[in-house]
């Protein structure tokens, strides 16, 4: 009982990613459908469903549960098939969400690349911007499978306290700089189709898909992608071509890294600061491993 109606031990401060502002209620009230009163409610009764589940082993605690209420609107029905995909997912692809050891070589090398980078500021419109580096690592030495668990990784924890995030959503940017024929073989289709419904699995609803430094036959590997591609996702792509400039006009340079023409730290600050999260963090990664569709 004390499962049900409490948060797990040790996650008690979720508390306080649970409150919000009174601009952030309101647009929580309009647009995702949260009203105040109800939210305990709710979450006590998807906290219900998942303990009565005799296959699923969730985390329990009121934020991790109110992301995925946020994400589908505060429907009930629509979140618990949320939730149940977001495990299987994760039961489909164990070779990115299984021995997430920070510190296993291949994963240090591709933490030291900074492969996937959560930018410190949100944009105005409150939404989490995350680099993902595309090409970063050597596809002749790296395995793909690699490359998505550590991106993974990270992506957990950083929506894992992110308040703005639940609420507004992410925009992704992929930096394709130093693009090559290898990176583009690593993305099979079957790889890519497991990839997209791992994303529409994510709580965080993704705003925005935007490619900068990207070669002319981009759109050959996007096109795989928009295959698997929710029709609303697939809209939300965004192709920013010649110097890129363009994405400045979207996104305010004052929360880009230079890299991107901004003026928010570097690439170099950032994998440096995300290497560090992810090694502190990896006991939290050790403990992660036993959330799971049961099989």
């Amino acid at each position: 009982m004390s499962d049900l109606i409490g948060m797990q031990k040790g996650e008690e401060d979720t508390v306080k990613l649970c409150q919000l502002t009174n601009e952030q209620k309101e647009f929580a009230a309009a647009y995702l459908n949260e009203i105040e009163e109800q939210r305990e409610s709710r979450i006590l009764e998807i906290r219900r469903w998942i303990l009565d589940s005799e296959d699923l082993a969730a985390r329990l605690d009121d934020f991790f549960i109110l992301r995925f209420l946020r994400g589908c609107k505060f429907d009930v029905e629509r979140t618990k098939q949320k939730l149940r995909n977001y495990y299987e997912q994760r039961s489909l692809s164990p070779e990115w969400f299984t021995h997430r050891d920070p510190f296993l070589p291949e994963l240090q090398e591709l933490l030291n690349l900074g492969v996937f980078l959560p930018l410190r500021n949100v944009d105005e419109e409150g939404r989490m911007i995350i680099v993902v580096r595309t090409c970063a690592h050597d596809p002749r030495k790296h395995k793909q499978s690699d490359v998505f668990k550590v991106g993974m990784m990270l992506l957990d924890l950083a929506a894992r306290d992110h308040v703005e995030a639940s609420l507004y959503g992410v925009v992704t940017i992929h930096d394709m700089t130093g693009v090559q024929i290898g990176h583009a073989f690593q993305m099979t289709p079957s790889i890519v189709k497991r990839l997209v419904n791992t994303w529409q699995g994510y709580p965080n609803r993704i705003r925005s898909l935007d490619y900068v430094n990207a070669p002319t036959h981009v759109n050959f590997v996007l096109n795989i992608f928009r295959k698997f591609m929710s029709k609303k996702l697939r809209q939300r792509i965004h192709i920013h071509s010649g110097d890129g400039k363009s994405l400045l006009k979207k996104i305010s340079p004052s929360v880009l890294p230079t890299e991107l023409g901004g003026t928010d730290g570097d690439y170099e600050s950032l994998k440096n600061y995300w290497k560090k999260q992810a090694e502190d963090n990896k006991q939290w990664f050790v403990d992660d491993e036993k959330y799971k569709l049961k099989t």
